[in-house]
Parts: C-alpha cells; structure tokens; sequence
C-alpha cells in the first residue's frame, strides 16, 4: 500500500474516484450476512415498501464502506487520522455510486503533517448520498 507524502498534494487535488454499480440487491443480501445488518428494508420490497419506502433501500454503511475502500485504495490505512462521514440520501438498487475525494485543507500542527480531504459518494446524476471527511496524516 503506498504511502501519501503531504508535498505530493495540494489544496483541491483529486484523489482518484471509485465507481461501483449498478448496485444490485444481491450486494445488499451479501452485505448483510457480512455485517449482520438484516434489516428487511434492505432485502423486502413488500416489507419496505409497508413501511413508505418505495422499494429496497442500501445500507447507508455498505456506501461508507465504499467510500473507506475509495481511500485504501489511495492511501495507507496506518495513515488514517479520522474518517468520519454523514449520510445525506438514500442509495437504492440500480444506482451506480461514484466515490470522490477532493483535498480541502493541508495544515502542520504539532510537528505532524494533515491533509484533510473531503469525500462524497453520488449517483450518476450528481445528488449526493453520503459526505465526509478523511485526515490523513503524512510523512
């Protein structure tokens, strides 16, 4: 896994995206047996939609850990400071997400080196589903 150096980026740099999708239900189904999560919502169109749901919605931390992946994928998870994020809207089934991180801030403080990044995942349409922030910090 590589490490992310603080000179590498500045501020409003891309990290790379991550796009997953079409999200099928049968993501949801095995996301649930590997999080325990068996919420019918998730995997009972009849249950979900008795609720005012219209239809299966995704689990809101299957799309966090799509995000987390995003941000392995780029940096050492030795590095990770904080991730924290916000769940904005539903994913449902079909919908592609698109992951993106963009960094919003560089900063030293106490001789230790942060780039905090924000981080978002979409659908194709732009409307964003989860929001967040990633601190990294760096060599």
């Amino acid at each position: 896994m590589k490490r992310i150096s603080f000179n590498d980026y500045d501020k409003g740099s891309e990290i790379p995206e991550l796009r997953v999708g079409p999200i099928k239900q049968m993501d949801l189904v095995r996301y649930a047996g590997a999080s325990g999560d068996f919420n019918p919502i998730h995997n009972d169109a009849e249950f979900a939609r008795s609720v005012g749901l219209d239809g299966t919605i995704a689990h809101g931390m299957y799309i966090m850990a799509l995000m987390g992946r995003m941000c392995t994928d780029w940096a050492h998870p030795l590095q990770f400071h904080n991730f924290s994020v916000k769940f904005k809207k539903m994913v449902r089934p079909g919908e592609t997400v698109i992951c993106r991180g963009t960094v919003s801030k560089k900063k030293e403080e106490d001789g230790q080196k942060m780039l905090h990044v924000d981080v978002t995942a979409v659908n194709e349409e732009g409307e964003v589903k989860v929001a967040g922030e990633l601190i990294l910090k760096c060599d």
